[in-house]
């Protein structure tokens, strides 16, 4: 897999372990920590992980920043947290993983994520 993924975490140690994940299956990683950041990436990366537990930013309008760049979408979440999940699936990601799933199974669940065609909207 080559070709640039933004990270877009306010959590320094999530967004390392985001950012080893996407390097493990071949991709560049490009870390940014505000929508700004991530708007200013999004002209060089076609693909966005974001952790939606932020509090310098909005997770749901950063995944709507991202989609409205034309960006595939993962998110972040707590686990728990089902009222923000549905809010980022209606706003655009891709899918809403846990931490937990992203920390035991990160290069492989991204990999997927990844290879998988991109969504077409009608």
């Amino acid at each position: 897999m080559t070709g640039r993924v933004i990270v877009l975490a306010q959590d320094l140690i999530w967004a390392e372990r985001l950012a080893r994940a996407v390097q493990a299956v071949g991709a560049e990683p490009v870390r940014v920590a505000s929508i700004e950041g991530l708007e200013g990436a999004l002209s060089g990366g076609r693909a966005a992980i974001i952790d939606l537990t932020a509090l310098a930013y909005d997770g749901v309008a950063a995944i709507e920043a991202a989609r409205a760049a034309g960006a595939r979408v993962l998110a972040v979440g707590q686990h728990d947290d089902h009222a923000l999940r549905k809010r980022a699936l209606a706003a655009g990601a891709d899918r809403v993983y846990a931490y937990r799933k992203l920390f035991e199974d990160g290069p492989a669940t991204i990999e997927a994520w990844l290879a998988r065609p991109a969504e077409i909207e009608a």
